[in-house]
């Protein structure tokens, strides 16, 4: 069964965003306290508490984070990064730790690979999920049921159900092609309104 997560990419005071998604990676932060696979809780407690001097309610917040982002993630799961009006959903790889990056001022020494999916506005997003991403803790796993297949058409309220495919109406290539062509054209029109409702009208058929 796959789960599905969000992160923040704000790391240590500095956004991570471009570094996410031009390397292929998520990552939590707490440099200083090495590499946390196969450690338990309790090592990963004691380390924490060495390193940052949290109180006992900070302490439990973080630890929720490391882990949900080092423990409860599996590879094969699912993760939703914010960037402005649009998100980004990612295939998660498995946890590893990078000691090059393991310095106070850059913090991104715990890892996990991501193949990225998509991206998609925030506004086409199902209620649920917008809810879900304006938490803001830095990792949530969601908690609502999940589909067998597709997230990236599931958190858009989007379906390929038998209803939905009969009730499409079916337009020719030829069709399509003019139309596209019509919109391309739009693109590069001196009014701005008409350049935007082209841009728009095409990404939605792109979608």
């Amino acid at each position: 069964m796959m789960n599905l997560f969000k992160i923040e990419s704000k790391l240590l005071g500095t956004e991570r965003i471009t570094a996410f998604l031009e390397d292929n990676y998520v990552s939590i932060g707490y440099p200083g306290i090495g590499d946390l696979e196969n450690i338990s809780m309790e090592e990963i407690r004691d380390r924490l508490l060495r390193t940052y001097k949290y109180s006992e309610l900070e302490l439990t917040e973080h630890m929720q984070a490391i882990q949900l982002f080092v423990h409860t993630m599996q590879d094969g799961d699912y993760v939703l990064v914010c960037d402005g009006d649009w998100v980004h959903l990612g295939d998660l790889g498995d946890y590893f730790y990078n000691e090059l990056f393991d310095a106070s001022d850059i913090g991104t020494c715990h890892r996990r690979g991501v193949t990225w999916l998509k991206s998609l506005p925030i506004i086409d997003l199902k209620a649920g999920i917008k809810e879900f991403l304006s938490d803001s803790s830095a990792v949530k796993q969601y908690k609502g049921p999940m589909p067998s297949a597709r997230v990236d058409l599931w958190i858009t309220g989007s379906s390929d159900s038998e209803q939905a495919v009969s009730n499409r109406v079916h337009v020719d290539e030829e069709t399509l092609s003019m139309a596209l062509g019509i919109l391309k054209e739009a693109l590069v029109s001196e009014d701005a309104e008409r350049r935007e409702r082209a841009a728009i009208a095409i990404l939605q058929y792109a979608k």
